[in-house]
C-alpha cells in the first residue's frame, strides 16, 4: 500500500492595499510600474516584478518577449537575472508580481510560470533564507507566501546533482 504525503502551505490572503505593509506597498507599486514598462506586443499581457533587496533597494524587471515566442523571457526572471548580473551578492527580503492586460486598468492575478518558480527557487537556495513573495491576486487582493518553496515545494537543486 502507497504511503501519502501532505504538504500544508500557509498563504496570507489579504483583501487590500491597505493591509500591505509599506515596503510591501512600494514594492507592489514598483512591480505595477514595472508591468506598463513590458515588451509584449503579441500576448498583450505585461507582467510586472520587482525585488525588495536587504538595505531597501527596489529592482524591477517586465516580461519581454520577442517574434520568436520562446526567446521572450518573464518579468521575475528578468528582474532576478539582472539583480544577478549587476550586484551577485544583494540578499531579496522580498519578490512582488503583478499583471494586466494591455489597455485594461484593472489588475489581474499574477501567477509565476513553472520556470520562473524553479528560477526563483534557486535565488532563494543561493541566499540560505526565504524570500516571501507577494502576488497580486483578483479583485484588489494580495496572495503573501513565506517563501518561494510555498510556490514550489519539491524543487531542483544542486543537491540533486
Amino acid at each position: 500500500m502507497a504511503n501519502k504525503l501532505t504538504i500544508n502551505i500557509n498563504i496570507d490572503v489579504l483583501d487590500s492595499a491597505a493591509e500591505l505593509s509599506e515596503q510591501e506597498l512600494q514594492a507592489m507599486e514598483l512591480a505595477q510600474q514595472a508591468a506598463a514598462d513590458a515588451y509584449a506586443p503579441y500576448s498583450n499581457f505585461l507582467v510586472g516584478a520587482a525585488l525588495v533587496l536587504e538595505d531597501g533597494t527596489m529592482f524591477k524587471g517586465s516580461n519581454q518577449e520577442n517574434a520568436a515566442y520562446p526567446s521572450g523571457l518573464c518579468a521575475e526572471r528578468t528582474a532576478l537575472f539582472a539583480l544577478s548580473a549587476n550586484h551577485p551578492q544583494a540578499k531579496i527580503k522580498l519578490l512582488a508580481v503583478t499583471a494586466r492586460r494591455r489597455n485594461e486598468q484593472e489588475f489581474l492575478p499574477a501567477m509565476p510560470c513553472g520556470a520562473c518558480r524553479q528560477v526563483m527557487a534557486e535565488y532563494e537556495f543561493k541566499q540560505k533564507e526565504p524570500i516571501p513573495v507577494l502576488l497580486q491576486a483578483a479583485n484588489g487582493k494580495f496572495y503573501r507566501f513565506n517563501s518561494v518553496a510555498d510556490l514550489l515545494p519539491f524543487q531542483f537543486t544542486s543537491e540533486h546533482l
